[in-house]
């Protein structure tokens, strides 16, 4: 805090000893003002910041004893050293007790004063940041959070663009997934989490297909076995690669869980019903009609009449009920 900054404020029934200590901490830099009893202390603080009050312990009308706790009250952001021609220590004890910084006694050594003052402004600082960092503290912590996300989101976009370039027939396809899917969170009355969550596994859905041969991506004709084998690991691949960027495990387990079926039946872990995280038996919904309504290298585009009636037939068995009745419910929506 910047001297020329900092305001003293001498409160003392002695002109002569207001003047003394002014003379002193005013030529070390400090602004300093004076008060010859508790109601023109009490008139100064209210009027202007106070960084610092020098008080005295005993004065006419109220004292400093009296004052003190009232400042402590009403300004907290203003330190007290109280001053006294006493040497009684339980005195001394109250004032601390009380909330005054330090304690110091008549007649004064200004030096003693001087080293005083700078110690309670110093102790002052260091209050005054440590409370505004815990203040600001879960707002920083929210910015930071919002740049990794950002950063995050932007890596899995660059990812889902580099996988959809070596295919015309899936480009665009992580996004209207992700769209789908975005669309269904927030018609369940889902958290706007969650839906951010579903958004970012939905656009990193498929990357592990970035290890799967073009051949096997492209054959206009049915895949053998072992090909649909190889197919079949691709959430597991695309798990492996978002591992080291991945800000969220959830999203991991939804890029992972994607192709469980809600009768046990899907890959790679076999899981089933509530077992399979929402988000993936939300986007594994939305994946199915993204890829019926779109044309494919073994296949024409299905219509989305006839894509909703499939996504109804699996009801329950490769899908979770209550999403598929969502999307059927608002068909125009999708």
């Amino acid at each position: 805090m910047a001297r020329e900054r900092t305001v003293i404020l001498i409160v003392d029934d002695e002109a002569s000893i207001r003047r003394l200590v002014l003379k002193k901490l005013s030529g070390e830099g400090y602004q300093c003002q004076e008060a010859g009893n508790a109601e023109q202390a009490l008139d100064k603080l209210t009027k202007e910041p106070v960084s610092l009050v020098l008080l005295d312990v005993k004065m006419p009308g109220k004292s400093g004893m009296e004052l003190l706790p009232e400042i402590k009250a009403r300004f907290p952001d203003t330190a007290v050293v109280m001053a006294t021609a006493t040497t009684d220590i339980n005195i001394a004890i109250e004032c601390m007790k009380l909330g005054a910084y330090d304690y110091i006694t008549k007649p004064f050594d200004l030096e003693d004063i001087l080293f005083s003052v700078q110690r309670a402004l110093e102790k002052r600082r260091l209050d005054l940041e440590i409370r505004e960092y815990r203040e600001h503290l879960e707002d920083k912590v929210a910015e930071q959070a919002g740049r990794i996300r950002a950063s995050f989101f932007n890596a899995i976009r660059a990812l889902a663009n580099a996988l959809e370039a070596r295919d015309k027939y899936t480009g665009g396809h992580s996004q209207r997934v992700t769209d789908i899917a975005a669309t269904i969170t927030r018609k369940m009355g889902l958290s706007p989490e969650v839906t951010d969550t579903v958004i970012l596994a939905g656009l990193a859905h498929d990357i592990g297909k970035i290890g799967i041969s073009e051949f096997i991506l492209n054959k206009p004709s049915s895949l053998t076995a072992e090909e649909f084998r190889q197919i079949q690991k691709h959430p597991e691949i695309g798990e492996r690669i978002l591992s080291p960027v991945a800000a969220d495990e959830e999203i991991l387990r939804l890029v992972r869980n994607h192709h469980e079926h809600y009768d046990g039946s899907g890959y790679p872990d076999g899981l089933r019903g509530k077992q399979i995280p929402l988000g993936a038996r939300i986007l594994a919904v939305a994946d199915a009609f993204e890829a019926m309504t779109s044309e494919r290298p073994y296949r024409k585009a299905l219509s989305p009449q006839a894509a909703y009636a499939e996504i109804e037939r699996c009801k329950g068995t490769q899908f979770d009920p209550e999403v598929v009745d969502i999307l059927l419910k608002d068909r125009d929506a999708f």
